[in-house]
């Protein structure tokens, strides 16, 4: 039997690709050129494989991007639904939602990134938006509950407060990489300990 040949370092091409890794190699060049700046024929040359090759996997590269952002959102919403962020004072549910939101950031990054970089220019894009309001709406409520309670001071605005929590936690896609060593618990540890050792009421 001939021994398979060898492709090229880096690219998926016949037989061996299917949807998944299509979807990752995909989400690479949507973060690397835009995905508006981003073409079939980019996707296929960088998959080494031909458009058609692509076409029966997905219709076009609009179901490419629903795919990754909707891979992001539903971990981020599965987050929402643990016992942990369900259940028990609402500062202690808070804080289980973010830390369980940077282990989805750590265990996703090109998805979120792609998703946290989207401006609503499509029809997928605005679906992805509005469910980002929609999980932006559950943090509001947590926070608006932990202020209820007395576990935050009564003068901080829910608003104001998720948007501060969640603009630090979005941030690290700018700068995290998991090869620099820091581990998604480390990097939660670090990221808790700072908002919430200054949010909690002593």
């Amino acid at each position: 039997m001939a021994a398979p040949i060898a492709r090229p370092a880096g690219k998926v091409g016949r037989p061996g690709y299917d949807l998944d890794s299509l979807l990752a190699v995909a989400v690479t060049v949507f973060n690397q050129r835009g995905y508006d700046g981003t073409s079939m024929e980019h996707l296929a040359a960088k998959l080494g494989i031909s458009k058609s090759s692509i076409y029966h996997h997905v219709p076009g590269k609009s179901e490419l991007l629903r795919l990754a952002v909707d891979r992001a959102l539903d971990a981020l919403f599965a987050a929402t639904e643990q016992p942990d962020t369900t259940t028990g004072p609402a500062i202690d549910r808070l804080e289980n939602l973010v830390r369980r939101s940077i282990h989805v950031l750590v265990a996703e990054l090109p998805y979120v990134t792609l998703l946290l970089r989207i401006r609503g220019n499509t029809t997928v894009e605005r679906r992805a938006l509005t469910r980002r309001r929609e999980f932006d709406h559950i943090v509001g409520e947590l926070v608006q509950a932990a202020s209820d309670e007395g576990s935050i001071s009564a003068d901080a605005d829910p608003d104001l407060t998720s948007r501060l929590i969640f603009g630090t936690v979005n941030s690290l896609i700018e700068w995290y990489r998991p090869s620099r060593g820091l581990g998604a618990e480390d990097l939660a540890d670090a990221v808790v300990k700072m908002i919430f050792d200054g949010l909690r009421v002593s």
